[in-house]
């Protein structure tokens, strides 16, 4: 009896070490490696304001869902379809509406339906609001408007393609990128396409697009070929295109040159960066490349004054002069964690891994500064895109369909 107690006690004891210890029995040298985190002097502790579940997230499929905040409300969406609306500064639900498609096919359809989370809408694309109006996509060829304020539909609109990324919203169209190669605008209060564009798919393509840009009355995307087109907005007429990355190697693998970030545009001048290698300057009134460096990335790339920071394949962050291209310094501390791109804050840079951490780097050298653990140290609940910013709050979600509130003092 004595022995019986004694090995319940064990194993009471191994299990409240944590599941990590158990989670680790799993990984072989490497993966242990890269999940253990090396100890960093903490110079502040980042508190979550608010937290709020969105029901399924994206399980393991590929998707760039992120929040988005505007009018005092931070809006989300999971891939099942629930998209929702919370007050900015407290969590509390506005509204939320649900797209998934439930059977209605009997009379007991409204009991069934009870325990059944439906057929997925699919949303794949990060969330847009602009004009009172939120807009996304899914991977059905999808496009959705809803009132920012009430959540009900405004309109629905079907485009030939998956809708990967968040569309983009200027001079009342609604610009969206598709993997099938099309760019479509659709008026952004009816819904109706106003033109499409057609570029070259290669027989081999990362899974996802390139989030459009739009400013100054032109749309800019980035291609599954390299290229970064601007089209007028009005028109959809080509106002120019230049090469950012040319296919080079034996393989279709060898010959993959995806932009897959969203064109970042600040001083008249269009940061792009595609997949293989190419990081590069381009004015946004002429196409000229100012500058081009070799990274390789499909993050979000960020900029704050005249630096440049951005995350590559490898989760390197670099800090560069966005004025030449050069480099100030490199962080490599959390290599292969699949880092998002970072967020400027204050004096800092924030980044999620796929552990569920939210990383800060200082601006002026890389450092780190401080952690926040949001998923548990889990890849099933990985932050799997850059926190957004507003007014020094950062709002992240995670894999399992966490949406999360952080403060950095």
């Amino acid at each position: 009896m004595k022995h019986f107690i004694l090995s319940i006690l064990l194993a009471n004891v191994v299990l409240l070490s944590g599941c990590t210890t158990i989670a680790n029995w799993f990984y072989d040298d490497e993966e242990l490696e890269i999940r253990r985190l090396k100890p960093i002097e903490q110079q502040f502790t980042p508190t979550v304001v608010w937290s709020r579940d969105l029901g399924n997230g994206i399980d393991g499929f590929y998707s760039k869902l992120h929040p988005a905040v505007a009018y005092e409300k931070v809006f989300a969406a999971n891939r099942q379809g629930l998209v929702s609306a919370f007050e900015k500064d407290t969590g509390k639900e506005v509204w939320s509406t649900n797209f998934a498609i439930f059977e209605d096919n009997s009379w007991t359809s409204f009991i069934t339906n009870l325990w059944d989370d439906g057929t997925p809408a699919k949303i794949a694309g990060g969330l847009s609001v602009a004009y009172e109006t939120v807009f996304f996509g899914t991977e059905n060829g999808e496009v959705i408007a809803l009132d920012a304020n009430t959540g009900e539909q405004k309109w629905k609109s079907v485009v030939k393609g998956e809708v990967l990324a968040s569309p983009a919203v200027e001079g009342g169209v609604v610009v969206v990128n598709t993997g099938s190669g099309f760019v479509f605008a659709l008026d952004a209060g009816t819904g109706e396409e106003v033109w499409a564009f057609e570029s070259d798919v290669p027989p081999l393509s990362l899974r996802g697009v390139s989030s459009p840009a739009a400013v100054n009355g032109g749309a800019i995307i980035g291609t599954a070929t390299g290229k970064l087109v601007v089209n007028i907005l009005e028109s959809g007429q080509t106002a120019w295109e230049q090469v950012v990355s040319a296919a080079t190697g034996v393989t279709e693998l060898e010959r993959i040159v995806d932009i897959d970030s969203q064109p970042l545009v600040s001083g008249g001048i269009i940061y792009v960066i595609s997949y293989d290698g190419s990081l590069a300057a381009v004015e946004l009134r002429t196409g000229r490349v100012v500058w081009k460096r070799e990274y390789n990335s499909y993050r979000r790339l960020t900029i704050d004054s005249s630096t440049l920071y951005l995350v590559d394949a490898n989760s390197t962050v670099y800090a560069l002069d966005s004025r030449n291209g050069v480099e100030m310094w490199s962080q490599s501390a959390l290599k292969k964690r699949l880092l998002t791109g970072a967020t400027p804050v204050g004096d800092y840079l924030v980044s999620g891994d796929e552990y569920g951490y939210l990383h800060w780097f200082s601006k002026e050298d890389g450092s780190l500064v401080a952690r926040l653990e949001v998923g548990d140290d889990d890849d099933d609940e990985s932050i799997f895109h850059a926190p957004v910013e507003a007014n020094g709050i950062l709002y992240t979600q995670t894999r399992d369909g966490k949406l999360v509130a952080v403060q950095t003092p």
